[in-house]
């Protein structure tokens, strides 16, 4: 008999706390949404944010962040750096196929595209872009 390869469905309670208009209950993300929410909320989170956990989240919205130096390729793969191992490091689900930082000069901030599969889902690989500005 065969091996089988079992799917596994994955829920999170969306952060946004507005109730369902059919049920009234929370909502709650399904699958690939939640993973998708759970990698940008990782990325959004400043470290030094998550009282018993100061090593979560990157250096996004810390002053000292290359976001107000010179942007350059070097910076940009320190940042990509950072985030390939908070992926790997703290969430489980996924499995990262590349991370992408782009220098974007002419509006001094980087475009950011994160490849990457869930583990025990048969899904085509999803695909989170972004981008990272200055809010000055």
């Amino acid at each position: 008999m065969p091996l089988e390869r079992v799917s596994r469905g994955f829920k999170d309670v969306s952060l946004a706390f507005s109730p369902n208009p059919v049920t009234n209950d929370l909502i709650v993300l399904n699958n690939e949404r939640a993973i998708a929410r759970s990698i940008r909320n990782l990325i959004f989170t400043q470290t030094g944010e998550k009282f018993f956990n100061p090593d979560l989240g990157t250096h996004t919205l810390n002053p000292n962040f290359p976001l107000f130096e010179i942007i350059d390729n070097i910076n940009a793969t320190e940042f990509r750096e950072n985030l390939l191992n908070l992926i790997q490091n703290y969430e489980p689900r996924v499995s990262v196929i590349n991370v992408l930082v782009e220098p974007d000069w002419d509006n001094n901030g980087y475009n950011i595209t994160i490849s990457y599969r869930i583990i025990g889902a048969d899904i085509v690989p999803q695909q989170l872009e972004f981008a990272i500005l200055p809010t000055r």
